[in-house]
């Protein structure tokens, strides 16, 4: 049964918080994420603060005409894989093969994905579903799903 958390984000410190708070877990650096909502949501933008807050430095850009943008992170002795998926424009499951999507999934290493849902039946099942939704006072309403015991696990490290 998942475990499911709502948080209210009244601006993008709230955001930036939230970000640096949940890569404090170690585990973090593991979990496959889905990231939910509409055009503007703030899907990027979390992703942004998200890899911020684990030392990436640089640009961040959006993989939405890339599809994936990989980064690398030098955390301890070993590196440390992020791989940011946009699948907004995702249109044919042949894609995936091609792409190396399969392998990429099975390795270690922290997922996050835009736009789930664009690949749905290729995607492994989450760690953890985000899905955040702009409210009339562009405030964030954001529900958190976990299905997996490292969903969990990030959800109950949350304050």
């Amino acid at each position: 049964m998942p475990i499911v958390k709502t948080l209210h984000w009244p601006d993008e410190q709230a955001c930036e918080a939230f970000a640096q708070a949940l890569v404090q877990l170690p585990e973090w650096g593991h979990a496959l994420v889905y990231l939910q909502g509409d055009l503007g949501a703030g899907k990027t933008t979390l992703v942004r603060h998200l890899l911020r807050a684990m030392g990436v430095t640089g640009r961040i850009k959006s993989p939405t005409y890339a599809v994936v943008e990989p980064y690398e992170l030098m955390l301890g002795p070993s590196p440390q894989a992020i791989w940011h998926f946009d699948f907004y424009r995702f249109t044919d499951p042949r894609e995936w093969e091609d792409a190396g999507f399969r392998e990429v999934f099975a390795s270690p290493g922290l997922k996050l994905c835009e736009w789930p849902d664009k690949a749905a039946g290729a995607l492994p099942a989450p760690d953890l579903q985000v899905h955040l939704q702009v409210n009339t006072d562009l405030s964030r309403t954001v529900r958190l799903e976990a299905s997996t015991r490292l969903g969990q696990a990030l959800l109950a490290w949350l304050p």
